[in-house]
């Protein structure tokens, strides 16, 4: 063999043993990805880094002014351990705390050595009180309506009680246990053969079938609601969106197998978040949700489709969230320490600055002055710092810093966008945390019969999601909806929103004829 073809060769190998290294530690960095999602921690928080713990000045800038602590003294005594310290409000020593909506069942407990007394004969010379929490096996009451019918005798005319008003005519169903099915359901994530199952030990025989049609009919009224709250939410100057699968319908084009849609939710700078359902994650969905009449800035991750959104609509602008990149960066952790925890470091400084904003209250003109100050110089020393990382010729294209270091480089415009608007949040993190009944439902009650079914839980995701936002209680406020929107007037429909709702009707809600024995 010629010196020429033993070269080639051992070329050919060399080649072949970098490229299957570089598969190897792709594979390993997919499983190490697999692991974390199934058994590693969810929480993203980040221990505070301190600015002298970043080498700025190897970009040549000057030391970012961050925010200052108060004054602190440094007091040592000792002290002996005492009672361990409860609320004020709690009842007993146990830190037992409840308002004045949970029913209280008062037990008088007897004293054995007064039985038979006179009343004469001792004295009450105190009363100890003390509570505990209990629970019944299943908390469920039949109304038993008496409806008398009269005869006048004068006049021979026949009369009968008034009828109470009911959601639906000649239904089992009182308005309470409607609300109580939808809340157990999309709040507390129970699914609807667990609560039939809960009723059969509460002593109650109901068909499965007849609980499913109940929630359908009551979001069927619901729908115009949530409708004009979408309509309300997209009159936004910004805008938060994202996506999340969900299980929904048999497949079209996999025998067996279910299908696949996708909920995006839009979240509006009045605090209403709307879930709406599509059958697929194609990019027309966004526009087709926006429609053309949306006009401001859209915040979201990187998917594309919402880029190319804003490309095709000039009077549209498109931020981009940095929690997004920051998860990049901590993919890529265990391949390059040093250089992520640098790069984290960076970050924590531009959240720091976001924490002190809020906890100034700054808002407007303040805001973006803070920003421009503070944040504005700490974007550049990453992007700086993002430069001179990508000209290192170790990294090779698939390795999961150098996909983090491309991710950043490539949305800077997108992610300096909150820098000059005080209204556009850092991230969308405020939208996450709405979208979490989604992925817990798909634990719990796993999938979606049809496609309709997943619309229809859109539409009650939407409002009580609200409903939590404006701190409402979700049960008042479907036991007064599912009441009112029968009479409401269809002009006005956007008042049973729960953000309006709240203002107008909270104080005086509809309730169900369902009076608690306490």
């Amino acid at each position: 063999m010629s010196s020429t073809t033993a070269s080639h060769t051992d070329n050919k190998a060399t080649t072949e043993v970098v490229a299957l290294r570089q598969e190897v530690a792709q594979l390993k960095h997919e499983l190490e990805w697999f692991r974390k999602q199934i058994f590693g921690s969810k929480s993203e928080k980040q221990i505070d880094v301190s600015p002298d713990q970043i080498p700025l000045a190897l970009f040549g800038k000057k030391q970012i002014p961050v925010p200052q602590d108060q004054p602190k003294q440094t007091i040592t005594y000792q002290r002996g351990k005492g009672k361990k310290q409860r609320a004020e409000d709690c009842v007993n020593e146990q830190g037992l705390r409840f308002d004045d909506s949970v029913p209280v069942k008062t037990i008088v407990l007897p004293v054995l050595e007064i039985q038979g007394l006179e009343p004469h004969e001792y004295e009450v010379i105190g009363n100890k009180v003390y509570h505990k929490l209990a629970q019944r096996p299943a908390s469920y009451v039949v109304l038993r309506y008496e409806q008398a019918v009269v005869k006048i005798l004068k006049t021979e005319e026949i009369h009968n009680a008034i009828t109470p008003m009911a959601v639906f005519d000649k239904s089992v169903a009182d308005v309470s246990f409607l609300s109580g099915l939808m809340v157990d359901k999309f709040v507390y994530h129970l699914p609807l053969y667990r609560q039939h199952q809960r009723l059969a030990g509460g002593g109650i025989t109901l068909a499965r079938s007849t609980l499913t049609n109940l929630v359908k009919r009551s979001i069927d009224l619901l729908v115009p609601i949530a409708d004009a709250q979408l309509a309300n939410a997209l009159l936004s100057r910004v805008l938060a969106m994202d996506e999340t699968p969900i299980t929904a319908g048999k497949s079209k084009t996999k025998k067996g197998r279910m299908h696949q849609g996708y909920y995006w939710p839009v979240y509006g700078e009045q605090d209403e978040v709307c879930f709406v359902y599509t059958n697929s994650r194609a990019h027309r969905n966004v526009s087709e949700i926006l429609s053309d009449s949306f006009e401001g800035t859209i915040v979201s991750d990187g998917y594309a489709a919402y880029a190319r959104y804003a490309q095709k609509n000039d009077v549209v602008t498109h931020a981009q969230c940095w929690t997004h990149t920051r998860r990049k960066f901590v993919e890529a952790e265990k391949n390059e320490p040093e250089a992520v925890a640098e790069m984290l470091g960076l970050m924590g400084m531009l959240y720091a600055q976001e924490k002190q904003i809020k906890n100034d209250g700054l808002e407007g003109e303040a805001k973006r002055a803070w920003r421009l100050e503070h944040s504005k110089p700490v974007v550049e020393i990453i992007y700086d710092w993002v430069r001179v990382q990508r000209q290192r010729e170790d990294l090779v294209p698939k390795d999961p810093f150098s996909k983090a270091l491309m991710y950043l480089a490539n949305r800077e415009t997108e992610l300096s966008v909150f820098l000059s608007d005080p209204d556009v949040p850092i991230d969308t993190n405020h939208l996450e945390r709405l979208i979490r009944p989604i992925p817990m439902g798909r634990r719990n009650w796993l999938f979606c019969w049809t496609e309709l079914g997943a619309t229809q839980v859109g539409v009650i995701q939407s409002l009580l999601s609200t409903c939590k936002l404006h701190n409402i209680n979700p049960h008042v406020y479907l036991t007064d909806v599912l009441q009112r929107v029968q009479i409401h007037p269809n002009s006005e429909i956007l008042d049973l929103t729960p953000r309006l709702w709240k203002e107008k009707f909270a104080d005086e809600p509809l309730q169900s004829d369902l009076v608690l024995d306490v």
